[in-house]
């Protein structure tokens, strides 16, 4: 029987095979799909104490990367976290592996903190009773990241812009990007009884994101130019 997470993992599959594979949005759904997958298989296995929430969390979290999907194409701005890497999805002087972590970047960054919320009002809890959800969802995410580095980093016949490349996205980081957003989700919970200040909370966190996403995605030099 289908669980909500396969509804998830197969709305992914299906955008895959909708988009260009240079398609910057196509190489972050890639690596989204993967670590979906992975969520998949640590419920399968009885690897989440309580499977329901973490299930909850990983579905609220993904719609959130969906809906800015469904706002692009229905000709509507997305969250600004996500505009950059629409914006520069077809850049050619963007490389895949910045394109991965833009992704990265606006979902974890962005979404993940909204996600917290949004399963603490579903559930009835706090997000103190998500913690270890958080922190395994979390921890999946950083053994990924390696392994998306590895993959993506340009070999060595692209080394005039691995330098520049290896500079940039030294500048981020998965691990304070994720523990910034349990911050950000403590916040806006504790703000729930100031809907205004929340609000605008929400905002600036957006911009912010979206900035840094825009910083990731600075055009490099094409293989072979000076």
């Amino acid at each position: 029987m289908d669980t909500p997470v396969d509804t998830v993992i197969s709305r992914l599959r299906a955008l895959d095979a909708t988009l260009h594979p240079r398609d910057g949005v196509a190489v972050f759904n890639r690596v989204y799909l993967a670590v979906t997958e992975a969520v998949d298989r640590y419920v399968d296995t009885g690897r989440f104490a309580d499977a329901h929430a973490a299930i909850t969390l990983d579905v609220r979290f993904a719609q959130r990367y969906l809906a800015a999907v469904q706002a692009v194409a229905d000709e509507r701005r997305p969250p600004a976290c996500w505009r950059p890497l629409f914006q520069f999805r077809r850049h050619p002087g963007v490389r895949p592996l910045q394109f991965a972590l833009a992704g990265i970047n606006a979902h974890i960054g962005h979404d993940l903190a909204l996600a917290v919320v949004d399963t603490c009002r579903t559930l009835g809890c706090a997000p103190v009773d998500l913690e270890d959800e958080f922190d395994m969802v979390g921890d999946l995410l950083l053994s990924l990241e390696e392994r998306i580095r590895d993959d993506l980093m340009p070999g060595p016949d692209l080394f005039r812009i691995a330098d520049p490349l290896t500079h940039l996205l030294g500048s981020w980081s998965l691990e304070r990007a994720r523990d910034a957003a349990w911050t950000a989700a403590r916040a806006l919970w504790a703000l729930g009884e100031l809907p205004d200040v929340a609000d605008e909370f929400t905002e600036r966190l957006d911009t912010a994101v979206g900035f840094a996403g825009r910083m990731l995605l600075t055009p490099l030099a094409e293989p072979g130019c000076r």
